[in-house]
């Protein structure tokens, strides 16, 4: 699977980031297959350059940011804003998982009755 994430430089207490496309399976600062843009966040405001058509390229390829990038995607506007019902929607099925995995977990915490 292909990521589009952060890639850490900089001096120690002072990062900036490349945005970068690699091997989900590379370290955060290992082998990239390219390198699309950067972000500095000690800035006022933040700077973020990003290629807009690489990063479309990758993504209609099916690489799959992280959610840092989303969030620099959706502030430099190369990918939309979701809606507020889009984001509802996401929340719902997240907390139902999370009821349905946290009932599972307490039946299996429960000791068998033993039959007679």
């Amino acid at each position: 699977m292909v990521k589009i994430r952060l890639m850490r430089m900089g001096m120690k207490g002072a990062p900036t980031y490349r945005v970068v496309v690699a091997d989900a399976r590379s370290p955060r600062d290992g082998r990239i297959i390219e390198n699309i843009g950067w972000y500095n966040p000690r800035t006022e405001p933040s700077t973020i350059n990003i290629d807009a058509d690489r990063a479309k390229h990758w993504l209609g390829v099916g690489a799959q940011p992280t959610e840092s990038v989303v969030s620099l995607l959706i502030r430099s506007g190369i990918i939309p804003r979701p809606s507020r019902e889009e984001t509802m929607a996401k929340t719902a099925v997240k907390k139902a998982a999370a009821a349905k995995k946290a009932a599972a977990a307490k039946k299996a915490a429960q000791p068998a009755k033993a039959s007679s």
